[in-house]
Parts: structure tokens; C-alpha cells; sequence
């Protein structure tokens, strides 16, 4: 490959890592920018909704010319066919990856660039994916409208067992029987393996943290997708088979919504106990005075005094044992809103691989808010993600937005997003219901 075509690939990556979008993530191993690892969010209001689903990219050596190749590696080992255009053994059919003959004006370009092709395989997940399979588009038949709904229901219960249960349980070495197993590789093993092999494509998880942030985000979200669901189908029910479904590029199985909240429950407290851990590491790693310790004592005394010369966010931070990877931030709320007189506090917990792990923000004190989880999770987005007074800015922004769009990316909290965005009197509500959590917040 060209360099002008190694230059341009760096530049589409940069370009996404630098978007902060909530939807698409790309990373790759700096010893080869042409393998690049993908993953998508699926879309909000579909069956896909906030799974994650991960794809391997491979560009060419006469990249742009030609469009790169895609493959689907969220298929439970080629076993699950999760979409009509997305096969079970990775096949994405698309007509600007020239895998899928459209219409003139949709093949490849080279003014096009990877993430258009990642938007156009999001648009696949849509909320009626049945319509994806040439001949169905206008399917309205009784017969198909049950096919319609069939489909839906099975791939919204795989979204949840394979795109995001597997995926936690694996990062997080939870065997099938609810045990935690050690992990397989360090990160020096991983790092040492030759690039080129397929042990590290296995081993190279760039997702893992980014995973684990969201399933926090995402927790609440999941259980009422499993409230709904348990509405129309049973437990022990098996998957209807779909028209154009096939042997070995098909979906298969049948529905067990308590097995799979009893695993999420489980992912969820070995998450907040591999949180908890991050204190005792912490204090070893100052103990032994290292650069991570150092660098986040450094930034703790930095932030601290860069909040003293800002008059319009008033906050207490302090370090809990003295430890630098627990800060316990005081927040007090802005005067003339909806959290005056508000007391908060919120810990931030840091990990002694911090910047690799993000920090992990929970609201001690409860706030009903669209953007805090039950659990008291925020959702907010850092501008840098190695300044934790950047950590910091984005909860603070999160929290006091006057006037947000409506993204339901960062509805994080079903019940107080439903309220907001509801009808007049629904958001009069909302505000009622934060106000009451406000006045708690001082007894």
C-alpha cells in the first residue's frame, strides 16, 4: 500500500476516535493501520438496541480505489445470523462493499471512507430488519407481519445474550456456571504476540473498557428490554424460523429472559466489584511510587486549584485514604436551577491502568436525572480522556444541562427520560420528582 493510502487511513481513524461518537468506535494496532478493529452501538428503539457488535476491517493495498473488506465477528463463533445482511459466518452485503448489487450512484467510491461504510451498516439494524431481505421490503401480508414481529423478538433476545452478555462475561472471566475464572493473558502476553497471527486478533480486546463503561450506562436499559419482552414470549419458547433463513446462516434457539437476567445481574456486581478493587490496587501502586500514582496525585493538586479559580462550579475534592485513584468530589448546586441548594457527592474511582481504563463516576447521594442510572451512573462524554479535570467538566455538564437534544444514547435512566421528554405535565413531573431528590440531598 501506497503511503497517501497509509496517511488517509490514519486519518479516517483519528478522525472517528476524535468524534466522541456514541455510536461507532475504531481501533488498531499501530504496528498495522490496514487491520483495523470496528464496533458499532446498535440503535436505540430497535431489537439491536445498545448491543455491541464488532467487526474485523481489512484495507487493501489499493485502498481507496477499493472499498476494504468487512467482517462480522459478533455471530456467537458463526453460529447466529443477527441480520438478512449480516451472516452468520460474517459475510456484511452492502453495494458500496460491492458485496450487494444496488442501485446506481450506491457503489464504492473513493470519496467515501470507512465511517460511511460503519453508518450504512448501522442503518441495517433498523427496527424492521425483516424488511432488509430482497422481496420483503413491502411485506404486509398477516403471515409476514408475524414474521415481522417473530424476527424482531429473536434477535432482541440474542442482542442481549451474545452482543453484550458473552461479551461481558468473557471480558470479565465469568464461566457458565456463574464462577469468576483468572484471566487467560496478561497484557504484556498480549502485547508480545506477533501481530500478524490469528492468537493476536484474539488477544487484542481495544473494546473491553469501552464495553464495560456502557454496560454501566446501559444496565437499566437492558432490564426494561427484558420487562417488554417477557410481554410476548415465555420462557423455553423456540425462535420462528424466517422465510429466508437457512442451514448454518440462520438464528436459532429459544428464549430464556430469567437465565439472562440472572447472568446480567452477575456481570453487573463483578463490574462493580472489579471497581472496588481498583482502591486496594491503587494503594500498592503508590506504595510503590508509581508513574500512574504519580500522575494522578499531580492532576488531584492541579484540579483541585484550577476549581478554586473557577467561581462558576463550587465543589469540594478530596482524596478518600489519601488514596490518588479514589477522589470524592462535593458538588454544590447552581444557584437559579433545578439543583440549587443541592448537596452531592459523587466518587470517582481511577485504575492503576488509568488512561487505558476510564475512570468510573457514581453518585453517592441519589439524583433522579435522565442522565444518572439508578445506581447512580452518569453519563457524560470527557474531551480528554487522560485529564481528569476533563472527567470532571463532563459530569458537571451532564448534570446542569439547561437545554440538551434529544439523544436517547444518553438517557441513561428510563424512567426520568420518559418523564423529560414526555407530555407537559409528564416533564412538570420530572422536575417535581428531581426537586424532592434535591431537598434529600441536604437532610
Amino acid at each position: 500500500m501506497s503511503n497517501h493510502g497509509i496517511i488517509r487511513i490514519a486519518k479516517e481513524l483519528s478522525g472517528i476516535q476524535k468524534s466522541n461518537d456514541l455510536s461507532i468506535g475504531v481501533a488498531c494496532r499501530d504496528v498495522d493501520v490496514r487491520n483495523v478493529r470496528a464496533i458499532i452501538l446498535g440503535p436505540p428503539d430497535t431489537p439491536y438496541e445498545f448491543g455491541f457488535f464488532e467487526f474485523a476491517v481489512r484495507f487493501g493495498k489499493d485502498y481507496p480505489a477499493k472499498a476494504p473488506s468487512i467482517n462480522a465477528t459478533t455471530t456467537n463463533g458463526g453460529r447466529c445470523r443477527f441480520n438478512p445482511n449480516i451472516y452468520a459466518q460474517g459475510k456484511v452485503c452492502l453495494s458500496i462493499l460491492g458485496t450487494w448489487r444496488g442501485e446506481r450512484g450506491e457503489e464504492w467510491s473513493s470519496a467515501q471512507g470507512l465511517e460511511s461504510i460503519l453508518i450504512s451498516i448501522q442503518s441495517l439494524m433498523s427496527s424492521n430488519p425483516y424488511e432488509n431481505e430482497p422481496g420483503y421490503e413491502s411485506a404486509k401480508s398477516s403471515e409476514d407481519k408475524q414474521n415481522q414481529k417473530n424476527y424482531v423478538m429473536k434477535i432482541r433476545h440474542e442482542t442481549l445474550r451474545i452482543s453484550i452478555i458473552q461479551r461481558l462475561e468473557e471480558y470479565l472471566g465469568i464461566a457458565a456456571n456463574g464462577t469468576i475464572l483468572p484471566p487467560l493473558t496478561t497484557d504484556s502476553d498480549s502485547d508480545s504476540l506477533d501481530s500478524n497471527s490469528d492468537e493476536s486478533l484474539t488477544a487484542f480486546e481495544p473494546f473491553k473498557d469501552l464495553c464495560k463503561r456502557r454496560f454501566l450506562w446501559y444496565y437499566d436499559s437492558y432490564l426494561l428490554a427484558i420487562r417488554k419482552a417477557r410481554e410476548e414470549v415465555t420462557d423455553g419458547q423456540l425462535f420462528a424460523r424466517m422465510p429466508f433463513e437457512g442451514q448454518g446462516n440462520d438464528m436459532v434457539g429459544k428464549f430464556n429472559y430469567t437465565e439472562l437476567t440472572r447472568r446480567l445481574e452477575m456481570i453487573k456486581g463483578t463490574l462493580n466489584a472489579e471497581t472496588h478493587r481498583w482502591a486496594d490496587e491503587g494503594l500498592a501502586q503508590k506504595k510503590k511510587d508509581s508513574g500512574v500514582a504519580a500522575n494522578l496525585q499531580r492532576q488531584y493538586e492541579q484540579v483541585v486549584e484550577a476549581y478554586k479559580r473557577d467561581s462558576a462550579v463550587t465543589l469540594d475534592i478530596e482524596l478518600v485514604d489519601s488514596n490518588p485513584f479514589v477522589w470524592a468530589i462535593t458538588y454544590f448546586g447552581r444557584p437559579m436551577t433545578n439543583l440549587d441548594g443541592g448537596l452531592f457527592r459523587i466518587t470517582l474511582r481511577l485504575s492503576p491502568r488509568f488512561p487505558e481504563e476510564q475512570p468510573r463516576a457514581r453518585f453517592e447521594t441519589s439524583l433522579f436525572h435522565h442522565r444518572i442510572a439508578r445506581d447512580g451512573t452518569p453519563c457524560y462524554t470527557a474531551t480528554r480522556s487522560d485529564d481528569i479535570k476533563s472527567h470532571i467538566d463532563g459530569i458537571i455538564e451532564a448534570l446542569e444541562e439547561e437545554s440538551p437534544p434529544y439523544d436517547p444514547r444518553t438517557l441513561v435512566n428510563p424512567e426520568a427520560a420518559k418523564l423529560y421528554w414526555g407530555t407537559q405535565d409528564e416533564r412538570k413531573a420530572y422536575n417535581r420528582l428531581l426537586r424532592r431528590a434535591v431537598q434529600r440531598s441536604l437532610e
